[in-house]
């Protein structure tokens, strides 16, 4: 078994690394379960309550959020990083699971980058969903055209 106090701070690390600081300590309390791959012995999953939060992507070693662990950091942060706000015209199919368009971005946190772990959220601040980043933050807000994000997982979707 490993130590529980270091494999917190290494989970804290890489979140305040990928989301900005202090994000790791709102995003995964003490009480949190970590759950190890049985092949590399290497952090996999974190849960909070029964609840998957995190899955630590072994290809780029940065986490791949939930819905719940979106909706943590935007009650919990203060002006989330990573953002990325959309018309309420699409936030219907946007909650399903349906990709952003840029035509649809009411704003973007200027830092995101392509491949980056973003969460959608509607003009009132309400998590959609989460996904990955097609453009920069500076793009979608520019751009007209195309798809802007991927979402992997819309609020609406059952696990």
């Amino acid at each position: 078994m490993k130590d529980k106090q270091t494999v917190l701070r290494k989970i804290r690390s890489i979140a305040d690394y990928q989301f900005g600081r202090s994000v790791g300590e709102a995003l995964f309390p003490n009480n949190v379960k970590v759950v190890f791959s049985r092949r590399t012995g290497k952090i996999r999953h974190v849960y909070f309550r029964r609840e998957l939060l995190a899955t630590l992507r072994p290809t780029d070693g940065m986490f791949s959020l939930t819905v719940a662990a979106a909706k943590r950091m935007m009650k919990s942060v203060k002006n989330p990083p990573l953002g990325v706000k959309v018309q309420k015209e699409a936030a219907s199919f946007i909650i399903k699971g349906k990709s952003v368009f840029a035509k649809h971005i009411v704003d973007a946190d200027s830092e995101i980058r392509p491949k980056e772990e973003v969460i959608v959220i509607d003009e009132s601040g309400k998590v959609l969903a989460v996904g990955r980043a097609v453009l920069t933050g500076k793009e979608m807000k520019a751009f007209k055209r195309g798809v802007a994000v991927k979402v992997r997982r819309g609020a609406a979707e059952r696990s």
